[in-house]
């Protein structure tokens, strides 16, 4: 019967998170975790049904991790609805995901293994589309220019922007990174009509 311990739960799938950035999908063992998280062995195994459970709730962890906080969000929200805040908000998201650097390594190695587990794509492909239709509400909602294919394209580029800084860091610099960014949101928004 696994625990329920809310925190220690927490920890545990933190530690998974790095584990999976650090040793891949196959790294990612119940001693390895109960190691990263500094707990006695055999303390994941009773978390957690199996590895498939860890790893599925690994994935969801990244991505409430990733959230941003309400004060971003009310700032956001009342920012006025144009192309520059657009700009912002885009390099608001980019930096907030290549700061969580094992988290989005740790999701990659996830896409990876979900292709040799349906269960494990059925969850993500359910969490990733819930993510997109959320982007896209929130866009819709928001009075921003462009629409839900503009909002579709930019998550698309951006997901790749992001492999580019935590995978090969020195390809862009931060400058460089900021102005694609920018000229993404002018190409992508700006020429849809909305």
């Amino acid at each position: 019967m696994a625990r329920s311990n809310p925190e220690r739960r927490a920890a545990l799938v933190d530690a998974a998170i790095e584990v999976l950035a650090r040793e891949g999908a196959r790294g990612l063992t119940f001693r390895a975790v109960d190691t990263e998280a500094a707990v006695p062995p055999g303390t994941a195994s009773n978390y957690f049904a199996n590895r498939d459970d860890l790893l599925t709730q690994a994935g969801a962890r990244v991505y409430e991790r990733l959230q941003p906080d309400e004060a971003t969000i009310e700032r956001q929200r009342a920012a006025s609805p144009d192309l520059a805040t657009y700009t912002v908000l885009m390099k608001e998201l980019v930096g907030r995901v290549s700061g969580f650097r094992t988290g989005y390594l740790a999701l990659l190695e996830l896409r990876l293994e979900a292709t040799r587990r349906p269960e494990l794509r059925q969850v993500l492909t359910e969490r990733i589309r819930a993510d997109v239709e959320a982007n896209v509400a929130y866009h819709e909602a928001s009075g921003l220019p462009g629409d839900a294919t503009a909002v579709k394209l930019l998550i698309l580029a951006f997901n790749w922007l992001i492999v580019e800084q935590l995978t090969l860091p020195d390809v862009f610099s931060e400058e460089e990174r900021d102005a694609l960014i920018a000229a993404a949101v002018d190409r992508i928004v700006g020429g849809t009509p909305g």
